[in-house]
């Protein structure tokens, strides 16, 4: 997120209009999104502990190396492609741990955990931009890659567990008709020690690789996914854009970092709360719609900030959208295991963060075009809203259209005497009972008693 404040700097040296600096911005988050499910990746296969800790050798590389670019083009490698890749590394595996980890108060949990993001804005945002006064940009990025470097040190301290659905995977492979009787009994030796035989067949491979992405299928996912993609559009560009705009209606370089800041330091108490608040027992079946709300404040603050043009007034847009921001990021996992399943978490995170690549890589590109042909920050902060409140909008009418299906299958299985049976998943599965009248039950009676005499 501090990456924004470089942006004034990296347009003023190259000389670049807001579109081609904004790039840069575009793919460190796309990269750090694309390569999500990468890290989900790793983390199941070999271990977390190994991911986060070649994506902190990757980022902390790619931004000593932008230290010393001489082009746009360089640094939409170094710090682009080399540093989102590292990201990415060390995001899916650490938000993953967390599930793994807590399950009770999960978005409590999430809450705490992803307050860091938080933190490193409130702390960094000041501090970045005393670096590049005191050591210029160059300066600055070499400096910044010296302190992710400690990404190494926090993967080092990762410590995963096994879950029993992960020690359920190769007793239901091993349940399958498909697989030889030759081969179940060589997995079943092969279970009895792991740690001497890890090369599995084809089809066990083929087989978990499909049990880790069945949720695609699911349509309670399709839609999330979708939304997702509003989501992550309407959300990005106003990172980049914030300090620019600022700097545009007068603000001073201080008081615009000073707005990134207080976004940081409201981000945290909006992670914190707003996770302890799902948590609680009158709102823990409603973390759905908490999300929707959550979503769709912060599209209706971005359609306020135009006629925001001075610093009084920007201070509370920071303070609301920083709060509503860091609610929304909280319950992104929580949401998506109430869609998914524990089990399925790691994977589905990376799918969810691999769909804000696309929307990430587009949105400040196409805000800077906008900025460069109307000479008006307005028309990118007001398409932002509008996509950030299609995307709540999006759900929200899902949710509806769901619970309306249900109460409507309720009442014909109460005319029918069917029971229906209403999965955690979403699935639905019904028992038929018939109503029998008196001759039907001697009849059953009797055939009863001569079965048992039989």
């Amino acid at each position: 997120r501090c990456i924004s404040i470089f942006f004034v700097e990296f347009q003023a040296y190259f000389g670049q209009d807001y579109a081609r600096t904004a790039w840069i911005h575009s793919i460190v988050d796309c990269a750090t999104m694309l390569c999500a499910p990468l890290g989900s990746l790793i983390s199941n296969h070999v271990s977390c502990q190994v991911g986060i800790m070649l994506g902190g050798l990757l980022a902390s590389t790619g931004l000593i190396l932008s230290s010393f670019a001489t082009s746009l083009e360089h640094l939409y490698l170094s710090l682009g492609v080399l540093t989102g890749l590292g990201f990415a590394l060390c995001y899916s595996p650490a938000i993953a741990m967390v599930g793994k980890y807590f399950n009770k108060k999960k978005a409590l949990a999430y809450g705490i955990a992803m307050s860091g993001s938080g933190i490193g804005t409130f702390i960094l945002a000041p501090v970045v931009q005393l670096l590049i006064e005191q050591f210029s940009w160059r300066g600055a990025l070499l400096i910044l890659g010296g302190f992710v470097l400690n990404l190494c040190v926090c993967g080092a301290l990762m410590r995963p567990i096994a879950l029993k659905e992960d020690r359920k995977t190769a007793p239901e492979f091993l349940e399958q008709d498909y697989v030889p009787e030759a081969q179940k009994r060589d997995l079943k030796r092969m279970s009895i020690c792991p740690s001497l035989i890890k090369v599995w067949s084809h089809e066990c491979l083929c087989y978990c690789s499909w049990k880790e992405y069945d949720f695609l299928l699911m349509p309670g996912f399709m839609v999330l996914a979708v939304s997702v993609l509003f989501m992550a559009y309407g959300c990005s560009p106003l990172f980049v854009y914030l300090v620019p705009y600022a700097l545009s209606v007068g603000v001073s370089h201080h008081q615009a970092a000073f707005l990134m800041s207080i976004l940081g330091v409201i981000d945290i108490i909006g992670n914190i709360t707003f996770g302890w608040l799902t948590d609680r027992r009158c709102l823990k079946k409603h973390r759905h719609f908490c999300y929707l709300f959550a979503v769709g404040m912060d599209g209706l603050c971005c359609l306020f900030l135009p006629v925001l043009q001075k610093f009084p007034l920007l201070v509370p847009f920071s303070f609301t959208f920083g709060y509503f921001d860091g609610a929304y990021v909280t319950l992104i996992p929580v949401v998506t295991a109430d869609v998914v399943g524990t089990s399925s978490l790691s994977s589905a995170l990376g799918v969810v963060y691999f769909l804000h690549a696309i929307p990430y890589l587009v949105s400040p590109p196409v805000a800077g075009w906008l900025v460069d042909t109307t000479g008006s920050y307005t028309a990118s902060f007001l398409l932002s809203g509008f996509s950030m409140i299609f995307s709540s909008t999006l759900l929200c009418f899902a949710s509806l259209a769901k619970k309306i299906k249900r109460t409507h299958l309720r009442s014909l299985t109460n005319d029918t005497g069917t029971k229906q049976h209403i999965w955690t998943n979403g699935a639905i599965a019904y028992s038929v009972t018939a109503e029998l009248d008196q001759k039907d039950v001697e009849f059953l009676a009797a055939d009863t008693n001569s079965y048992s005499n039989r």
